[in-house]
């Protein structure tokens, strides 16, 4: 019966977002890939809003409901019918009247299973599609033949765009420039290789007092050079990025030095690798949102390059959705994770292949913690902690690892703003 009312429901909201998006007729921008869609996003909403009339996905509202929520103005409403109800009417309620509606919608789109791309685009011709990256082993192959079939299900974004649309490509990703052939459409690129039209270079962590506070760069692009500045988040998946938001920003006309400017006061989502402060003195890497290889392995290469005169600690999640790749991508993060932290923490069934991985790197057994759940991981960190301290947290959705950061917070009262899943629903689950 729950089943049937969940399909039902998006049965309805489906319907009435294609109603919606033909009466109101807004250009639409898709953001996809296996890596960095919520921070590219929110950076492309960031570039944009000031000048367009837009509205973007909530938070990582990327399914075949969470789209037609976003197309509909509309707020999850996790297991309350008569919100699913409300939800419902204000749909009707757009296509009976004549309301005020965004010009531009920014779409988040992700893929769980076979046929989730297929089934949300139905609805949706974009005029825009940016692709961020995707990754030898990508989240959710679990439930695909391959990663392969996992890219494929992702083309289905490219083959949406309407010719006369434009496709924005990470330069750096062999795949996903690869793109390119399944569309009839125009494109530009973005990266750190030399070819990239928004070239990103000179990438940098800033400090004060010591202690990681962002990230700058220099963009490239059309023979001149603008400096761009982060604030509050670390690592290349920032520049990425930002480097994809003022690409579609200057195919829309967007001036580039007031889009930068724009980057210096944006808010990067959070648990993508968001800077906290913790207790005594410490710095928290918060990439607890969610995991998988290639995104797990940025984020240990971002604490590499950190310079710090006290303990680099890696607690590190399971990564799920893996399937077959579970076992080896475990033990090869393991091994990353035990060449670069003075302390490796593992959250999970398959703790003990991280922690494998770690000991393959000589590293000492007794630095080496294994825990049942994340908050035990806090708690255990509390104890360890010394000023200038730097710890990296990450880990799969499910993992909850936000509650390990919440355990080592400077500010734990700030927690409803600063970390993930921090709704009375999410708070309520085990």
């Amino acid at each position: 019966m729950k089943l049937f009312l969940r399909n039902t429901v998006a049965a309805i909201l489906a319907w009435e977002t294609r109603m919606v998006l033909l009466k109101y007729k807004p250009r639409i921008i898709v953001v996809g890939g296996s890596v960095g869609k919520t921070s590219t996003k929110d950076a492309i909403f960031t570039v944009i809003e000031k000048t367009l009339i837009a509205r973007k996905s909530a938070k990582s509202f990327n399914s075949e409901i969470g789209v037609p929520l976003t197309v509909l103005g509309c707020d999850n409403a996790w297991s309350n019918p008569l919100l699913w109800i409300k939800n419902i009417l204000k749909g009707a309620l757009l296509l009976v009247t004549r309301e005020h509606y965004p010009k531009w919608l920014v779409l988040e789109v992700g893929v769980g299973k076979p046929g989730d791309i297929k089934k949300t685009m139905q609805n949706i011709i974009p005029d825009v599609v940016v692709l961020t990256r995707f990754g030898s082993v990508p989240v959710h192959v679990e439930f695909f033949k391959s990663p392969a079939e996992v890219f494929e299900e992702k083309m289905q974004m490219v083959k949406a765009l309407k010719s006369s649309g434009m496709l924005i490509v990470n330069a750096d990703d062999e795949k996903i420039l690869a793109a390119r052939e399944k569309t009839k459409a125009k494109s530009i690129t973005y990266g750190l290789a030399k070819e990239a039209m928004f070239r990103g270079t000179n990438v940098k962590t800033v400090y004060k007092n010591g202690q990681p506070i962002g990230t700058t760069f220099k963009l490239e692009y059309d023979g001149n050079v603008f400096p761009v500045l982060i604030s509050g988040a670390l690592g290349v998946q920032q520049v990425y990025s930002s480097l994809a938001a003022l690409a579609v920003g200057a195919y829309l006309k967007q001036n580039i030095v007031d889009m930068t400017l724009a980057l210096s006061e944006h808010e990067n989502p959070p648990g993508r690798m968001k800077i906290i402060q913790g207790i005594k003195e410490t710095t928290i890497i918060d990439d607890s949102y969610n995991s998988s290889p290639i995104a797990a392995e940025v984020a240990l290469d971002v604490l590499k390059k950190i310079k710090t005169k006290g303990k680099k600690i890696v607690v590190l999640g399971d990564m799920l959705e893996l399937g077959k790749f579970a076992l080896e991508e475990h033990r090869k993060l393991g091994a990353q994770a035990g060449g670069i932290a003075d302390y490796v923490l593992v959250v999970g069934p398959r703790a003990k292949y991280l922690a494998e991985g770690a000991l393959s790197k000589d590293m000492s057994e007794k630095n080496i913690i294994e825990f049942d759940d994340a908050k035990a991981a806090g708690k255990y960190l509390e104890g360890v902690l010394g000023s200038g301290d730097i710890v990296l947290v990450k880990g799969s959705q499910s993992m909850r690892m936000e509650r390990a950061v919440l355990e080592i917070m400077a500010h734990p009262e700030d927690a409803e703003t600063l970390l993930v899943r921090q709704e009375e629903e999410w708070m309520a689950k085990e």
